[in-house]
């Protein structure tokens, strides 16, 4: 494993742990340099062609997903291991299905249904993109639904 802080080519592992998605995570020492870095391996499981709305197909595409919730996510009580581990579920969840392709509705889906129980305002902030919540009414009726539920 290449360090990132010299590029040297050779490290120890410290340290190795996995999650529940398969995934393995280690706690490495750089040989030359001295500094600690993390890496992650997990399994490479053929992800479905995402359909977006316009017809067009893109490939799945991990770092698209983690900006938006990032993004939904900003300046609230949620770390960045609760953001990955949501991210991990959604890809893990598209992989189960099995298909060649899946519509963007269904990620959005996924995406909107852990940002509820993650973080309420969060999940506000995603819906009004996701849902095009245009409007203060329509806005409104969703966080009625919110605290009814």
């Amino acid at each position: 494993m290449r360090c990132p802080y010299c590029q040297h080519d050779d490290s120890k592992v410290l340290d190795t742990s996995h999650d529940s998605h398969g995934g393995i995570r280690r706690r490495r020492e750089c040989l030359k340099c001295g500094q600690r870095f993390s890496s992650y391996e997990r399994p490479i499981l053929a992800t479905p062609l995402i359909i977006k709305q316009d017809g067009a197909r893109e490939e799945f595409d991990r770092e698209k997903l983690a900006r938006g919730i990032r993004i939904s996510c900003a300046k609230r009580p949620v770390s960045a291991a609760d953001i990955e581990r949501m991210i991990g579920q959604v890809e893990t969840a598209l992989q189960k299905m099995g298909k060649a392709e899946v519509s963007s509705r269904v990620v959005g889906d996924l995406v909107i249904n852990g940002l509820k129980e993650m973080d309420q305002i969060a999940y506000i902030r995603y819906a009004i993109v996701y849902l095009g919540l245009d409007d203060l009414h329509a806005l409104r009726n969703e966080i009625d639904r919110l605290l009814e539920g």
